[in-house]
């Protein structure tokens, strides 16, 4: 395996931790701070996105970008593969998402999500095979997205850490 396919990995892993984070504990530094939730709603765009009787569109849209980069992460490591062999890990990660919330209580189980997430990771998709077109040097354009990623991580892992520590 290249080295730089470790580092794309690396960079998944380290992401997909903390997205887990966000998605799974709501950001909280303990158990007892979570909500106990347990709610399914099977309706695209129904009951979960709707405040005040209007669609919330910042959900909607916070779920499709926090799934951007797991398109790259996956359209970076799969290259040869066919755009729908790429799209069913993102799927079935989200899937996976969804459905823990709903075991262990601690969110709302929606599909809305599911099709959002998915949809983000599909525009990750589509970004890097457009970068792919456009520069002809893959390599390349791994090298650059590798670099914002390590840069991206350290901000956020940073940002994580300054959370920790004021919650102490």
């Amino acid at each position: 395996m290249k080295a730089k396919n470790k580092l794309t990995i690396s960079l998944l892993v380290i992401y997909v931790i903390i997205i887990s984070w966000i998605i799974l504990f709501k950001m909280q530094f303990n158990l007892e701070s979570l909500p106990y939730i347990r709610s399914i709603n099977l309706i695209p765009f129904a009951e979960s996105v709707i405040v005040n009787g209007k669609i919330y569109f910042g959900e909607i849209i916070n779920n499709l970008i926090v799934f951007i980069p797991v398109g790259l992460y996956i359209g970076m490591l799969e290259k040869n593969k066919k755009f729908d062999k790429k799209v069913i890990p993102i799927f079935i990660l989200t899937l996976i998402f969804e459905t823990l919330q709903f075991i262990l209580h601690i969110g709302a189980t929606d599909i809305t999500d599911v099709i959002m997430n998915t949809l983000g990771g599909i525009v990750g998709i589509i970004i890097i095979n457009t970068l792919y077109k456009i520069f002809k040097n893959n390599e390349k354009v791994d090298m650059v997205l590798n670099i914002l990623a390590i840069i991206c991580t350290i901000a956020v892992v940073g940002l994580i850490a300054t959370l920790i520590i004021v919650n102490i």
